[in-house]
């Protein structure tokens, strides 16, 4: 069975790759020791620029190997396309949080926890009705070996933003994240299921088709 280095630490990001992975016959594998590896900042403005750099850096750590990494998060069209890059982190940033607010927002540790990030997207969405609460999951994954990238690839998911939450899986935005389609939130899904309809599984999906295709050699 063919095995695909993720670089992340993130156990709900190598849970939703496994998902991804296990209908394809893939394994997912982390970096070794990513743990004690220096972290990466983070301070790219796009996802795309914060994948490649932790694609690079992380490379270096396997030779030889392809490494693949990824940055992702919510754009909320009625707060126009927030948090964005800094969805991980969105309440440190908040203003109302005094006590965050003189934490370095890039340091390793910075991020916020999930229900903080979600307390504040549910109180700058309180006066915006259910039909104008749309949005999107985005995940760049980019693939590098030796520090040096080797493709990107990009995934979305459309759906709308619950005014609560529901559903005990996934983490992050799962929650409140409202699928129309199946009318469940990513936060009701199977790893399975998500990897079917997720920002994340549609990113890898179109990296297995590149990775299949040669791509990797």
């Amino acid at each position: 069975m063919r095995t695909i280095i993720i670089a992340t630490s993130n156990p709900g990001k190598l849970r939703d790759f496994a998902g991804a992975a296990r209908r394809h016959g893939v394994e997912i594998a982390g970096v070794p020791d990513l743990s004690s590896r220096p972290a990466v900042v983070e301070d790219g403005l796009t996802f795309e620029a914060n994948a490649r750099k932790k694609a690079e850096v992380y490379s270096r750590y396997v030779p030889g190997e392809t490494v693949v990494a990824d940055d992702s998060g919510l754009e909320i069209d009625a707060l126009h396309g927030a948090p964005g890059v800094y969805s991980a982190r969105y309440a440190a940033l908040d203003p109302q949080n005094s006590d965050l607010l003189n934490k370095e927002p890039y340091q390793a540790g910075a991020n916020t926890d999930d229900e903080a990030n979600n307390a504040r997207v549910l109180r700058e969405l309180k006066d915006v009705p259910l039909a104008q609460r749309g949005g999107r999951f985005v995940c760049v994954l980019a693939a590098a070996r030796e520090g040096k990238t080797l493709a990107t690839f990009r995934g979305t998911a459309e759906g709308i933003i619950l005014e609560a939450p529901r559903g005990a899986n996934g983490f992050g935005y799962d929650p409140l994240f409202y699928l129309p389609q199946i009318n469940r939130t990513s936060a009701e899904l199977t790893a399975e299921e998500k990897a079917k309809y997720s920002h994340r599984g549609a990113a890898f999906r179109e990296f297995l088709g590149w990775y299949e295709a040669g791509g990797n050699l």
